[in-house]
């Protein structure tokens, strides 16, 4: 028996509450700490960068989830684990105003819970979905579960950005308790029942060591042209996450509440170019992956031109508007992006579409955990040597912007325009889909 529409749709809710979670520590913590701390934004992008790097060891988690034939007890410990690293993570935040040494010890170890919890919950759902879904609904049931998980970091942004005003630190710990145990709660509800009424696909074992695998298809060029272009692109794509909610507030004075709901408008707009491209690319037939990956890739350049002009003219600007047609424009390529993995994997030498998608997601990991950690020290560096907090931050999304300029030119030569032929997916390709 294999997953129904149904149960898909309750895998989803398990995505949505792990999104819910991991903004409240990417945007709204990272944002207190740099507006009403005035801390270094180094100190936040260094702390998000380690719940990124830990993701790293999410193929140990799918070994284990693997080998013990039961996922739902991983996907259960890893959101337990990230409910308790968010809670955590706020107590850390709170205790740096008065008591750093200690504060920010508690924040290190909450973030490494963190990086555990997503990469344990995470990586186990995937691979439950993978092995459980037929394979003509595996590519729908990743797109849902994707827009479930954007939706869940939307809504959360924006109701939580609605009750922080006026922000205190009593209040901020008691809605991140509400948040991280309703989605713990949901988790359990939404796994319950759902693997024993599944049988798993079999998994062949790798024929080769695990590292002569990867030499090999490193020595292919469209993999390895396709990892510079994962690498370039998603750099680009997370260089704004500690970055632009502090902008918000410095040169534009918006209030905990109101940075915290731009966050929530910009992954309405991620949401929303998403669905734009599986309207049009899928639906109505209207251009190729190559297409809809090179716009995304422009049209996020120009969002980002204009949010740092924006920045000469300060409060009373359209930010808003302008972060919410950021976000549209990264869905476009994000989605668009996720779709041509899928095509190039197949492509190459055959049986290592996982090892494949497994290059592409470290690649990802690491160019999220160092394109947050590198745009809070370049925004550092041009604070203090500029006296303004607008050409500051402005001069770093036009270096952004560039980047996705860059990453526009690879695609263009790494992607073919050819339409994708539909086929089932690998676990792996889900994996790389992942925070």
């Amino acid at each position: 028996m294999k997953l129904s529409w149904f149960s898909i749709v309750r895998l989803g809710l398990i995505q949505m509450s792990l999104g819910a979670i991991v903004v409240l520590t990417t945007s709204t913590l990272n944002r207190l700490m740099v507006v009403e701390m005035a801390l270094p934004a180094i100190l936040p992008g260094f702390l998000v960068a380690l719940h990124y790097g830990i993701q790293i060891t999410r193929p140990n988690w799918g070994f284990l989830s693997d080998m013990g034939g039961n996922r739902t007890k991983w996907i259960i410990g890893g959101m337990a684990a990230l409910a308790l690293g968010g809670l955590a993570a706020t107590v850390g935040t709170v205790l740096i105003a008065g008591q750093f040494a200690l504060g920010l010890a508690v924040s290190i170890l909450a973030y490494a819970l963190i990086g555990l919890g997503v990469g344990a919950s995470g990586t186990s759902l995937l691979a439950l979905l993978a092995t459980a879904t037929e394979p003509r609904r595996r590519a729908a049931a990743a797109t849902i579960t994707w827009l479930m998980m954007i939706f869940g970091i939307a809504l959360t942004a924006t109701i939580v950005g609605k009750m922080l005003d006026p922000y205190s630190p009593a209040l901020l710990l008691k809605i991140v308790a509400v948040v991280v145990g309703a989605a713990f709660l949901l988790t359990c509800l939404a796994i319950w029942g759902i693997e024993r009424r599944v049988v798993a696909e079999p998994r062949d074992e790798a024929a080769v060591p695990f590292m002569t695998g990867l030499r090999e298809i490193w020595g292919e060029r469209d993999a390895r042209h396709f990892t510079i272009f994962v690498f370039l692109s998603m750099v680009a794509y997370f260089m704004q996450e500690l970055i632009l909610e502090p902008y918000a507030g410095l040169v534009f004075a918006f209030t905990p509440g109101e940075s915290t709901a731009l966050s929530g408008a910009q992954n309405g707009g991620v949401f929303m170019g998403m669905l734009t491209v599986g309207i049009a690319a899928t639906g109505l037939k209207i251009g190729s992956l190559r297409f809809w990956v090179t716009f995304g890739c422009l049209a996020s350049a120009v969002a980002l031109g204009i949010i740092a002009l924006l920045g000469q003219t300060g409060a009373g600007a359209p930010l808003s508007q302008a972060v919410m047609f950021l976000g549209f424009s990264n869905g476009i390529f994000a989605v668009a992006a996720i779709g041509s993995m899928m095509q190039l994997a197949g492509q190459g030498r055959t049986g290592r579409e996982g090892t494949r998608m497994g290059l592409w997601g470290a690649a990802q990991a690491i160019a999220a955990g160092f394109g947050g950690l590198f745009g809070a020290g370049a925004v550092d560096a041009a604070r203090l040597f500029i006296g303004s907090d607008g050409t500051a931050y402005g001069i770093v999304f036009l270096f952004e912007a560039a980047l996705f300029l860059i990453a526009a030119a690879v695609a263009l030569r790494v992607i073919s325009g050819k339409p994708r032929v539909e086929r089932p997916l690998t676990q792996g390709e889900f994996s790389c889909a992942t925070m």
